[in-house]
């Protein structure tokens, strides 16, 4: 942990320096001389090496245990596998929820943030068909495409990792806290930065090899020119995944990238099936069953729920249907989408799932 809060170290200087002494506290401990270790270290960084801020370290430690948050090393067995081989693998995780998914097969599926319908379907139809293939879904949990895959498969009884570029106990963006939710209670949440921390530009390229390193294949659904997806893409060459893209209209902007990734020599992903052929498992998944209504809906949440159908209606639609304030309304349908019966689509709409 000292090493991991000394600014300017990164990831890939840690393991320099772990592999040259044998453990972080010998990194520590080492004579102030000793510079056979260090070779383009600026200074700034050695001063630091020799005064590192253990006190700062302990209390994030304490910190964590004591909110019921993980911490993980590459030396624990339950640190990714996968993630030990990447050329720079985080130093320590940060993690809340299930530990067993961390070494489950796993496949990463991102896309753009302002997708269109077409690729928010595909999204949707690949999520349900990973948890039907008993795969983990691996993805950033941002808005657009990334939750879309998540969500879709949670709701169909899967397991989904959220990699986030904040601290696991913030909610970044704001409008996927049923998203969230979710996922914490039926998967994973992992970062490598403490609890509390916002999200800056520099933690989400950061945070996009993580993705990719945890999968066995990366799946870009769509991604327009200068996406951020395209690091993630670049990120999984680096660590030899498997990268498939979804091909789209040559006329529409969120294709350009994901069509010269397949020009580039990507994995063309004409059906949702060749995602399960990229990774050597059966095409033919057991069969989805719909979400069940539960009994435990409250009144409202019922009245909410009979008002939506399988196409999208607008927040001020739905409450003039069923004659409720928005506040109550955002409420009953963030209830309803917990519980997988609701679905959220961009630009405040929702829609019924299931029966």
């Amino acid at each position: 942990m000292a090493l991991a809060l000394i600014d300017g170290l990164g990831p890939r200087r840690i393991a320099q320096l772990l592999s040259a002494h044998g453990s972080a506290q010998a990194c520590l401990t080492a004579p102030s001389h000793d510079s056979s270790t260090l070779t383009g270290f600026p200074r700034t960084l050695v001063r630091a090496l020799h005064h590192p801020p253990l006190e700062r370290a302990d209390a994030l430690v304490a910190e964590c245990l004591a909110h019921g948050h993980f911490l993980l090393t590459p030396a624990d067995e339950d640190f990714p596998a996968l993630l030990r081989s990447i050329p720079d693998p985080p130093p320590i995780l940060f993690a809340r929820g299930n530990l067993a998914l961390t070494n489950r097969p796993a496949v990463a599926i991102v896309g753009s943030r302002d997708h269109t319908r077409y690729g928010g379907e595909v999204a949707e139809r690949l999520g349900q068909l990973a948890a039907a293939a008993g795969l983990v879904v691996v993805s950033g949990m941002a808005r657009g495409l990334d939750a879309v895959a998540q969500r879709a498969a949670l709701e169909a009884g899967g397991a989904s990792i959220g990699v986030l570029g904040a601290g696991v106990d913030v909610v970044y963006p704001a409008r996927n806290r049923a998203l969230y939710e979710l996922i914490l209670r039926d998967g994973l949440l992992l970062s490598e930065s403490p609890a509390g921390t916002r999200p800056e530009p520099g933690s989400f390229p950061r945070r996009n090899r993580l993705i990719s390193g945890l999968a066995l294949a990366l799946v870009v659904v769509e991604a327009a020119d200068g996406s951020g997806t395209l690091i993630t893409v670049g990120s999984a060459l680096e660590q030899g995944r498997e990268v498939l893209a979804v091909p789209g209209p040559i006329t529409s902007p969120t294709s350009r990238g994901t069509n010269r990734l397949l020009r580039d020599g990507a994995i063309p992903l004409l059906e949702p099936e060749d995602m399960l052929v990229a990774l050597g498992l059966p095409s033919e998944a057991r069969p989805l069953a719909p979400p069940t209504v539960p009994c435990t809906l409250s009144p409202t949440e019922a009245r909410v729920l009979a008002a939506l159908g399988p196409d999208s209606r607008g927040v001020d639609d739905l409450a003039e249907a069923v004659g409720l304030p928005v506040g109550e309304l955002l409420a009953a349908l963030l209830g309803l989408e917990l519980g997988g019966l609701a679905q959220q689509l961009p630009g405040a709409l929702y829609r019924r799932r299931g029966p």
